[in-house]
């Protein structure tokens, strides 16, 4: 279970979980994320809508995309995805596949060392899972 890395994703910031799971990916470890609907973004509520809202509305078609999904493990997954340079091919293909995001705490990973990621804010600051109701 060394190459294994089990995140607790509670009150952390979206960008900041997103870019270290991304860069353990790369340097070929298992990331896997709980409890991602408790990931926070932060900032005013009203402008983190609207620009999560301009972002699913971009332009394309059913059959090619871009997809933008309101389930808040996708969205994290997603942003994720980001930061993962070529994801569509080679290294970053490899390193996107060892990521997993979890909603709430599945059974296998109850008694598992866990790494607490955020801790309380004291800012503007949105649940991803409030986001993912109101988009």
């Amino acid at each position: 279970m060394k190459n294994k890395i089990i995140i607790d994703a509670t009150n952390a910031t979206l960008g900041r979980i997103a870019s270290y799971a991304a860069k353990q990916a790369l340097l070929g470890k298992e990331i896997v994320i709980i409890n991602s609907e408790k990931a926070v973004v932060s900032g005013k509520k009203n402008f983190i809508i609207k620009s999560y809202k301009e972002r699913r509305s971009k332009g394309g078609t059913a059959q090619k995309g871009p997809y933008f999904s309101r389930d808040p493990e996708k969205i994290l997954k997603r942003t994720i995805r980001g930061m993962v340079p070529d994801h569509r091919e080679g290294r970053g293909k490899e390193a996107f596949r060892r990521i997993k995001c979890y909603l709430g705490t599945p059974e296998e990973f109850k008694d598992e060392k866990l790494i607490k990621a955020g801790k309380k804010k004291n800012c503007n600051i949105m649940t991803i899972e409030e986001i993912s109701k109101m988009i």
